[in-house]
């Protein structure tokens, strides 16, 4: 198999990790990067014994695919110079900036015909993976992403620099429009939100809440679905899975004895609960979300994470922060000094 080849914009901290997973893997030929930090240049050559290239074009010209992972306003303006250069692209979450970037980039790649992944990275995490073959219908859905506070990131708020993760997996889970959206979010450290909570309620009845921090003084990466027959927690940090099923006694699915617990339901008579853990892949996220990028590049096929689905997640965080600000407005004193 020929290997494509890629370069890298952006080697900070997260540009060092895909430095070192695209090395790993046998889909790539890794030309070099391009950073105009020289600090953070010098280190990558130093530890990956990679080229750096000096200009954006010139390591364009070099490469099959780019891999961008600068910080988020520089994403539009790379990702529209490489695909009109007819060069696949990986991106970072969120996609773009703003809204209209993400559209213009959506017509840029379809015009041009490249093919564009977003590094949605948990979408390939080993907990999540764990449910391919597991009937999904959530109708609540709870999730907490908790971070450390880090200078790093705090360009964007905490809505597209941490829940964007846990919305892109609410817009794949559910597949039903957004209804209606409500948010209150704070900036404490940082001129944007650092912590927030936002509600979303879709066409099917679904209701998502979800809470995200980059304040805390622990991490926390979970996720909770309920549905008619089954309770699902998925914790990303310990990659692990949790299924526990509801069964009525005479259910033909009724699973063997292991894991099964009686009790009896005030009106509903005697029921079997379940509890499942599968099991996990010992894999690299970054290392496997990567590789698929070059699968579909060879077979022609829509990646897992699609532009469109960043696209998705980016307008669904912009919602949010209008809910945010539309609150923060209301919550301000009138002119007289009273409230509203």
């Amino acid at each position: 198999m020929t290997k494509r080849k890629i370069g890298l914009f952006g080697a900070g901290h997260l540009g060092k990790i895909h430095l070192k997973c695209i090395l790993a893997t046998e889909d790539w030929e890794l030309v070099g990067f391009y950073d105009p930090n020289d600090k953070n240049a010098e280190a990558a050559v130093a530890q990956f014994g990679v080229r750096r290239f000096k200009s954006v074009n010139s390591l364009l010209k070099k490469v099959d695919a780019v891999d961008i992972v600068t910080p988020t306003p520089e994403h539009f303006k790379l990702a529209s110079k490489a695909i009109r250069a007819g060069k696949h692209v990986f991106i970072e979450k969120p996609v773009t900036d703003t809204i209209r970037q993400g559209k213009k980039l959506l017509q840029l790649a379809a015009q041009f015909g490249v093919t564009v992944q977003v590094g949605h990275v948990e979408r390939f995490n080993p907990a999540y993976l764990a449910l391919r073959d597991i009937p999904l219908n959530p109708m609540f859905i709870e999730s907490h992403r908790l971070a450390a506070f880090q200078p790093r990131g705090t360009e964007v708020s905490v809505i597209l620099d941490l829940m964007i993760h846990d919305l892109d997996l609410v817009l794949h889970l559910v597949q039903s429009p957004v209804k209606r959206v409500s948010a209150s979010g704070v900036a404490v450290l940082s001129q944007t939100p650092d912590i927030a909570n936002a509600r979303v309620e879709f066409a099917n009845g679904c209701v998502a809440n979800l809470t995200a921090s980059r304040i805390s003084l622990k991490q926390m990466r979970k996720m909770r679905l309920f549905q008619q027959d089954a309770y699902i927690s998925l914790d990303f940090l310990d990659k692990s899975t949790q299924i526990v099923r509801l069964f009525d006694q005479e259910d033909p699915n009724l699973p063997s004895l292991d894991n099964l617990m009686e009790f009896e339901t005030p009106n509903a008579g005697k029921k079997w609960l379940h509890l499942e853990m599968p099991d996990t892949l010992p894999i690299n996220a970054i290392q496997v979300e990567l590789e698929t990028f070059a699968e579909c590049i060879r077979t022609n096929k829509t990646p897992a994470v699609s532009l469109k689905d960043g696209f998705e997640a980016l307008r669904l965080a912009h919602r949010i922060l209008q809910e945010i600000d539309k609150r923060r407005a209301n919550s301000l004193p009138n002119r007289d000094g009273l409230g509203n």
